[in-house]
């Protein structure tokens, strides 16, 4: 069992369940605030899980401050004379979005470093995944799990095979220091993909069996087959993490030992619409290119066909004409009989008119 957070002592798991009702907080409400799986919450309102990390803090934090009296009920007199207190304000996008990040983003980087190894891949695909959450935020807003959104993404990002043809993730990155740390690491890695999320979504997030297969777009028996054959492997080479629970320990402390820091919200959101702004530029660069040279084109073309000039060929056949030069003696004197005939020719035969 996971040991309970001492600066902020957790009231039972009654009593957890209890103070989230005090505030009208659904579990998925509460899971989105803190950052975490609705399975989560429900875990840790069963007893069945004691919140641990960051996450515990939070978790810790939040139970505090539903159980500190609220002002209306300190000072009932002056609401019941000034009327009722106003509304909050509704948040912004900006300001919901960065609320996201900040629960979010620290635990995510830490589960994505569980998935792929890297502490600068695992960064770099919970940046990714926020800044299409970003681009598409209303659609995000509206989800009924932001987080679990969020994480998909973030997930698939870390897990692409085209991240081996990058030359800065061609080589490995120092291990754990801890050597139980690199064995557990060692043997995760090991795993395929699929059931490596499996198992990092159950026994790391801690889904429940129906989430973690609706994540992995895998039925129900197949995830249960996938975390099965992931345990199993991965005890074969860590023999002292059979047991679940321990299993469930060793991850969140193998997240937790590693420096892993995610950018801050407003960077994140600057970066993203700066690349957005930057492919916007590109495509309109690109439409202008194109329409200006079909322009030029229909300007310069001919307006009608003109049909190209054969090309000569030599005529078989034909004599070859003989060249001029002087005459030869036969020549001479046919010429020279020709000159002394009568200019008229022959006499005519005339009929006899007898």
């Amino acid at each position: 069992m996971t040991t309970q957070i001492s600066a902020s002592p957790l009231p039972p798991p009654e009593e957890r369940r209890r103070l989230r009702r005090s505030r009208t907080m659904t579990r998925a409400q509460l899971a989105a605030r803190l950052g975490v799986a609705r399975a989560t919450v429900r875990a840790w309102e069963s007893g069945r899980r004691d919140p641990a990390g960051t996450e515990g803090r939070a978790y810790a934090e939040l139970l505090a401050s539903f159980a500190r009296p609220t002002d209306p009920q300190e000072a009932p007199d002056k609401v019941s004379t000034d009327g009722p207190a106003p509304r909050p304000a509704p948040l912004t996008p900006a300001q919901a979005f960065d609320a996201l990040y900040a629960f979010c983003a620290p635990a995510l980087v830490r589960q994505t470093y569980l998935l792929c190894g890297r502490r600068e891949l695992a960064r770099e695909a919970v940046e990714s995944a926020f800044q299409q959450a970003w681009q598409r935020w209303p659609e995000v807003a509206r989800d009924r799990d932001p987080a679990g959104w969020v994480r998909g993404v973030a997930y698939d990002c870390a897990l692409s095979p085209w991240h081996r043809f990058r030359p800065r993730y061609r080589h490995a990155e120092p291990p754990p220091a801890d050597p139980a740390d690199r064995d557990l690491l060692h043997a995760l890695l090991k795993l395929p993909p699929s059931y490596r999320r499996t198992l990092v979504l159950y026994d790391g997030v801690g889904l429940d069996l129906p989430e973690t297969a609706a994540e992995t777009e895998a039925s129900t028996p197949a995830a249960a087959n996938r975390l099965t054959h992931a345990r199993q492997a991965v005890a074969a080479r860590v023999p002292e993490l059979a047991d679940a629970a321990l299993l469930h320990r060793r991850l969140s402390e193998l997240a937790s030992r590693e420096r892993l820091r995610a950018s801050r919200p407003p960077t994140v959101r600057t970066v993203g619409e700066r690349r957005n702004v930057f492919w916007t530029r590109a495509a309109i660069a690109f439409t202008v290119t194109i329409v200006g040279a079909t322009t030029l084109t229909l300007r310069t073309a001919p307006t009608h066909y003109e049909p190209p000039i054969a090309p000569a060929r030599a005529v078989r056949g034909v004599p070859v004409p003989a060249p001029m030069g002087p005459l030869s003696h036969a020549e001479q004197r046919l010429r020279d009989k020709l000159h002394g005939d009568s200019a008229a020719g022959p006499e005519r035969v005339l009929p006899d008119a007898r």
